[in-house]
């Protein structure tokens, strides 16, 4: 994995800088300069610790080559353990080195709205958008993140034919935005008796979520809707017309929200997603090379994009972007994400990385 060692060199030059500055009377005395001084040697410090990291690492397995020469058994055995130590280290850094040192996509921080559509199979299929969507619950639940869903469309066997939802918490968006496209998952279905394996697919897509100064609406491109909310089946689950459908009129995009009992709830959270919908139409017509980037990494929704494959036989999932396949099923679909998510982004900022050499 390439990592450019004159930037990261430049970072340690930085920090004892700025370490120094801190202790200068002048800086010291004026406030605002202090201020941003102390806020860029925090951001740093975590940077700093990582580049140590990685120059003992490397200085450690130099040592150890040398020590592995000693005609000193003994000597011979440490420096083995050692190198291993030290190779180790050198890993975990320069990966952790490759994503602190790419640029940071502006949208990371902002929390994001998922969409989840039931694909080939049906029932079955309804019944996988379901376990995709008490993954992220597990998911988000585990970071800290809150979810509060807009709008859903069930099934009488607690499937999900379509379910949209918030995730929101800071960095939401940098790590979900890899979970855009098509899931497929193999088992046997509970609706048959006869064992047979089946498959069916899930859609996912991702938007970060957009603020009111990235999207205008004009009030009159809108048409507003109320309508009763109900259940699975079609049954009422209330006798007001709580449920919001709005449609934006230029683009035909249409948006529903019936989770909340207010009308000005719902509808507080259809306009959300309607413009991160529309922002995010406007950000696909971007032609920026990164933005270019990180749609082929993340994947567009499309159902040709199978991303990932979770199958019930072997315990296994896999994540055909980057090749990794883990035999953790159930841990995964308890939304033990975080070991796919850091290697899809050491894999993309490596990419970046690549492109910028």
């Amino acid at each position: 994995m390439p990592l450019d060692e004159t930037k990261a060199a430049s970072i340690l030059s930085r920090y004892d800088e700025l370490v120094s500055s801190a202790s200068d009377p002048s800086v010291i005395s004026d406030q605002d300069r202090y201020l941003k001084l102390t806020r860029e040697l925090k951001d740093l410090s975590v940077k700093a610790d990582a580049v140590r990291k990685y120059f003992q690492a490397k200085k450690q397995i130099e040592e150890s080559l040398e020590l592995l020469k000693d005609p000193d058994e003994d000597i011979r055995k440490l420096a083995s353990e050692q190198l291993s130590e030290g190779k180790k280290d050198l890993q975990e850094s320069e990966e952790a080195l490759v994503v602190m040192l790419a640029d940071k996509d502006p949208r990371d921080d902002r929390s994001v709205i998922m969409e989840i559509r039931a694909g080939a199979g049906g029932e079955e299929a309804a019944l996988c958008a379901a376990t995709l969507y008490k993954m992220y619950q597990g998911y988000a639940a585990g970071r800290g993140f809150g979810i509060n869903v807009v709008d859903y469309n069930d099934t009488e066997l607690g499937g999900y034919k379509e379910i949209v939802f918030e995730v929101t918490g800071q960095g939401a968006y940098s790590r979900l935005k890899f979970e855009s496209g098509v899931h497929r998952i193999q088992r046997v279905p509970v609706t048959e008796s006869g064992g047979r394996i089946h498959t069916s697919t899930a859609t996912v897509a991702v938007l970060p979520e957009a603020e009111a100064t990235d999207v205008v609406i004009n009030p009159e491109d809108l048409k507003i809707d109320r309508y009763r909310a109900s259940g699975a089946g079609g049954q009422h689950i209330n006798k007001t017309s709580s449920a919001i459908r709005i449609t934006h009129i230029p683009t035909g995009l249409v948006v529903q929200c019936q989770d909340e009992r207010s009308q000005f709830a719902n509808k507080d959270k259809a306009m959300a997603v309607l413009q991160s919908r529309l922002w995010a139409m406007a950000k696909s017509d971007d032609k920026d090379a990164e933005d270019r980037q990180r749609r082929e990494q993340v994947g567009t929704g499309d159902r040709s994009e199978r991303i990932r494959t979770y199958n019930y036989h072997d315990g296994r999932v896999t994540d055909h972007r980057i090749g990794l396949t883990l035999y953790k099923l159930d841990s995964i679909l308890g939304g033990d994400l975080d070991e796919i998510i850091d290697a899809l982004t050491v894999d993309l900022a490596a990419r970046k990385e690549q492109e910028e050499q």
